[in-house]
């Protein structure tokens, strides 16, 4: 159900995108752009030079205190002791106790910190979970960094700068942060002192392209936005956000998983570390719980577009697509889908669309990647 228009969230950039005529939508409860004229055009200025996205829905938390660490041991699928230095960061879901999906998220070491950036929609149900599993520990303190969040701290906006061209860009429109841009590894950060205030530039993103995610200070966001663009990032909205994401193979949390959702049976088995003993929650009820389904990608080879929720028929049985779209990079309709566990990539299924059968190929995820087409 929407929600009505005076009530939606608005990000700090929400009048940057006015002047700049932004078609808003409401996504999630937040009045976000979902394209500045063209999804297409913000798609291909993404992945074949940058792309800048408004990013400022997510949410930020820092996670202080001795017990931060063994408190993310218990809360995380995945492992924090692989993030062995200082701006190492691991992506990770968050399962409930009868391992269900509550959120996927990405963890980065900030010594002697750690800091978690959480989906937008789930931050609230997220917080109070995470509060809730910190009473079992004496020493954890959880400081969200969006404003509208309770007991925000230090406010920060986000800002995500996606494309082959997008470290190169940023060290131009901010100087002091091209040291860092030149020399990040991959899924690794750095706060940074800047003429903006302290900004955490983390070599990460949602494309499937190089780039960053600019952690910025909230009342800094619009002018650092406002030097992106002029140093010539292209605005890009949801529309082309979600055309990147599904054709580099990432999933969305509430479509590909949800809180019911076995991370096995959504392709996330490779986020879950269980090479030791380590108690995660959740970890009894997976071990319990037998995957159903393998997560794979659909290209359809008859006329028709993939979406969410439309049904796969193959030899092996039914499936279901989670995410489907029109891909403008491969000029083809893609989807990701939960099939059959039998089912194997170069398999031919039929998706039913308007109650017609057409033909489609499994492939292996990602679609898309740096420009190059995989599939």
């Amino acid at each position: 159900m929407s929600v009505a228009p005076t009530q939606l969230k608005r990000t700090i950039l929400f009048e940057t995108h006015q002047l700049a005529g932004a078609k808003l939508v409401d996504f999630g409860g937040w009045e976000m752009p979902v394209n500045y004229g063209s999804q297409i055009e913000e798609h291909i200025a993404t992945r074949t030079n940058c792309g800048i996205f408004d990013v400022c829905h997510m949410a930020a938390v820092d996670v202080l205190g001795a017990d931060a660490k063994p408190f993310l041991e218990k809360v995380l699928a995945n492992d924090v002791n692989k993030l062995k230095t200082n701006g190492q960061a691991l992506y990770s879901c968050l399962l409930n106790h009868d391992a269900g999906v509550i959120d996927d998220l990405i963890v980065y070491r900030l010594d002697p910190n750690y800091r978690l950036v959480i989906n937008a929609a789930t931050a609230h149900t997220d917080l109070e979970w995470l509060k809730q599993e910190a009473k079992a520990f004496s020493n954890v303190q959880l400081i969200p960094r969006r404003p509208d969040l309770l007991n925000s701290q230090n406010p920060q906006g986000m800002i995500a700068v996606q494309g082959p061209k997008a470290l190169g860009l940023i060290a131009l429109a901010i100087p002091s942060l091209a040291t860092a841009a030149t020399e990040l590894k991959v899924f690794h950060a750095r706060c940074v002192e800047t003429p903006f205030g302290e900004i955490m530039i983390a070599r990460t993103g949602y494309t499937g392209e190089d780039g960053a995610e600019l952690l910025v200070p909230i009342a800094q966001t619009a002018a650092i936005w406002s030097v992106l663009v002029g140093a010539g990032a292209q605005p890009a909205g949801l529309g082309a956000r979600d055309t990147l994401r599904l054709e580099a193979g990432m999933n969305l949390y509430g479509q590909d998983m949800n809180d019911q959702t076995n991370p096995l049976d959504a392709g996330l088995g490779w986020t879950i570390d269980r090479s030791s003993n380590r108690p995660f929650n959740g970890r009894q009820a997976l071990e319990n719980r037998n995957q159903q389904f393998v997560f794979l990608g659909l290209i359809l080879q008859d006329k028709g577009v993939l979406r969410s929720h439309q049904i796969v028929k193959s030899s092996e049985g039914e499936g279901e697509i989670t995410s489907g779209t029109f891909s403008p990079s491969l000029q083809k309709s893609i989807a990701l889908a939960k099939l059959p566990l039998q089912t194997k990539v170069g398999d031919l299924v039929k998706v039913v669309i308007r109650d017609k059968e057409l033909n489609a190929v499994v492939v292996k995820p990602p679609f898309v990647r740096h420009g190059k087409a995989l599939v």
